[in-house]
């Protein structure tokens, strides 16, 4: 009996998708000052794990542009942690629209691909913010001006 094994192709879940925006806006407006006008920097310190600098790169009057890296100069830049976000306070959501080496996430990508992408690294990528400003939260982190 044949089976029918074609690959299924992977469907962006957009209420998934914007819940997660939406959860991750209101973490970062629960966690940081804002907004912060542009150039400012915060030092982000846990109880434990590495130092992160939160930078403002863009303000206008909807949204706003921050990039989240990881303080210290140890590591290969490649290999530390880089996130490019940006808020839009009129719908209350919070985006990822960069990560390490991407410089524009799609919704989707066919996989196999030619940089290796998951079919879902955009909603991976703001599931790893998700993750991290909980972690931010039960670690009750420092924020300070750097």
């Amino acid at each position: 009996m044949p089976s029918n094994t074609s690959p299924s192709r992977y469907r962006v879940n957009l209420d998934q998708l914007m819940q997660l925006y939406a959860a991750n806006y209101s973490l970062m407006t629960r966690l940081f000052p804002g907004p912060l006008e542009v150039g400012q920097i915060l030092r982000l310190t846990p109880k434990l794990g590495e130092d992160y600098l939160l930078e403002s790169k863009e303000l206008t009057r909807y949204t706003a542009l921050y990039e989240i890296r990881q303080a210290s100069a140890q590591a290969y830049n490649y290999l530390q942690p880089q996130l490019l976000v940006r808020l839009y306070h009129d719908a209350r959501l919070a985006e990822v629209c960069a990560s390490q080496q991407i410089y524009k996430l799609k919704p989707r990508y066919d996989y196999p691909n030619k940089k290796m992408h998951h079919q879902d690294e955009k909603h991976q990528t703001n599931q790893f913010l998700n993750d991290w400003l909980v972690f931010c939260l039960k670690q009750r982190i420092k924020v300070e001006f750097a």
